[in-house]
């Protein structure tokens, strides 16, 4: 068995939620291996000392889940020398633009009638049902990707919450990982470091008050019922989480123990 050597967490500048997602436990006693699988937010305002530390850790692959919209706003991600970059989006550009442009912009009576009386809260459970559901050829792309070759790899999105929250979640489960340590580590991104910095245009105390920040909470929190709702889907739709790999992903048995071999003491 490799030895287990414990992850040091950086203070990166320029990337916010990164983080290993070695150590987490599964069901048979093993461990997830220390830096063979990795998470963050994106990547485009990275450091020189930030990809100085990425380039360190001897990625094969980088997975960005963001659209073509996450990446107009925000950027490309930085290039590290002789690492594969997967573009992936798990989300249509054009789906909820003008949601988002209105989470920017909106005054306080069109936040309260789009994310008051709990419709931010099911907005976010009916993304996360719906990227499950219907993003089955990308994650399956990214776990017999896995398989193959592509670890170390590392997994973000625009705030490394969500759609990279997801996808590493369904890479636990194909793992057997305990249910409770992939919720733990999901709710790591509610660390006040780790989130996501909220963009509100107009001034600091119109667009920023307590009361529209508390309205757009669900969108930027990571809540355990988000995922929760994500594995109920799955028994939904496929009956479980074996029948889900195997006949909604395509991941054979024995592609699973590829990944447990690659990515497990």
């Amino acid at each position: 068995m490799t030895q287990q050597v414990p992850s040091t967490e950086p203070e990166l500048a320029g990337v916010r939620n990164f983080r290993d997602v070695g150590g987490l436990p599964t069901v048979d006693g093993r461990r997830v291996r220390y830096g063979r699988l990795f998470r963050s937010g994106h990547l485009a305002h990275a450091t020189e000392e930030d990809a100085a530390f990425l380039s360190s850790l001897g990625l094969h692959t980088i997975f960005d889940f963001r659209n073509a919209a996450d990446q107009k706003l925000e950027g490309p991600d930085v290039e590290l020398p002789g690492v594969r970059n997967v573009n992936l989006p798990l989300t249509d550009p054009a789906d909820g633009g003008e949601f988002w442009k209105m989470v920017r912009d909106g005054d306080i009576e069109q936040l309260r009638g789009h994310l008051g009386d709990g419709k931010g809260a099911n907005r976010m459970i009916g993304s996360y049902r719906t990227i499950v559901k219907e993003r089955t050829a990308e994650h399956s792309h990214v776990l017999h990707a896995l398989a193959e070759d592509s670890v170390p790899a590392l997994m973000h999105c625009a705030a490394g919450k969500d759609r990279a929250g997801l996808s590493i979640a369904v890479t636990l489960l194909a793992l057997d990982v305990e249910r409770d340590a992939i919720v733990a580590d999901y709710l790591e991104s509610n660390a006040t470091h780790r989130r996501y910095k909220v963009r509100r245009n107009g001034s600091s105390e119109t667009a920023r008050s307590p009361e529209v920040m508390e309205l757009l909470s669900p969108l930027f929190d990571a809540r355990a019922e988000y995922l929760t709702a994500a594995f109920e889907t799955i028994e939904e739709t496929w009956g479980g989480i074996d029948t889900y790999l195997e006949r909604g992903l395509g991941v054979t048995p024995e592609q699973r123990e590829l990944l447990r071999e690659r990515l497990l003491d």
